[in-house]
C-alpha cells in the first residue's frame, strides 16, 4: 500500500513542480494588492481580473501572460514593464505610464485607454476591437497616425 501512494506521488509531483514555474510569486501578488507597489516583481501569468491598481508601481514588473480583465490601472506606472500577452480586455487605462513595456499581443478589447504614454513601447499583434483609444499613441497605424511626442 505505501509502495503504491509513493508511486502515486512520484509521478504526480512533477505536474504539480511544473505549472508552478511559469507562474506568478504568490508573495508579489499579494505585496501589489496591499500596498500598489511592486518595481520588478514576478506577476506573469497572476490573475488581476476587477483589481484596483490606481497608480499602482509596476516599473519592471514581469506581467506576462497575466489576467488584468476589467483592472482598473489609472495612473499607473508600468515602465518597462514586460505585459506580453496580457490580457486587459476592458481594463481601464487612464493616463497609464506604459514607456518602454512590452506590450506584444496584449489584448485591449473594449478597454479605456487614454492620456496614456507608450513612449519606446513595443506593441505588435495588439487586439484593440472596440477599445476606446485617445491621446495616446495605440492605433491601426499608417502615414497619417498622429503619435503624441511623449519623452
Amino acid at each position: 500500500m505505501k509502495f503504491k501512494l509513493l508511486t502515486a506521488l512520484t509521478l504526480v509531483a512533477p505536474l504539480f513542480l511544473a505549472t508552478s514555474v511559469n507562474a506568478a510569486n504568490p508573495q508579489h501578488v499579494k505585496k501589489l494588492l496591499s500596498t500598489g507597489e511592486c518595481t520588478g516583481c514576478d506577476l506573469s501569468k497572476a490573475n488581476l481580473s476587477g483589481a484596483h491598481l490606481i497608480g499602482a508601481d509596476l516599473r519592471d514588473a514581469n506581467l506576462q501572460g497575466a489576467n488584468l480583465t476589467k483592472a482598473n490601472l489609472e495612473g499607473a506606472d508600468l515602465t518597462g514593464a514586460n505585459l506580453a500577452g496580457a490580457n486587459l480586455t476592458s481594463a481601464f487605462a487612464t493616463n497609464v505610464n506604459f514607456k518602454k513595456a512590452n506590450l506584444n499581443k496584449v489584448n485591449f478589447t473594449r478597454a479605456t485607454v487614454h492620456d496614456s504614454n507608450v513612449y519606446g513601447a513595443s506593441m505588435n499583434d495588439l487586439n484593440i476591437t472596440n477599445a476606446e483609444i485617445f491621446n495616446t499613441g495605440i492605433g491601426v497605424g499608417g502615414e497619417d497616425a498622429e503619435i503624441p511626442d511623449w519623452k
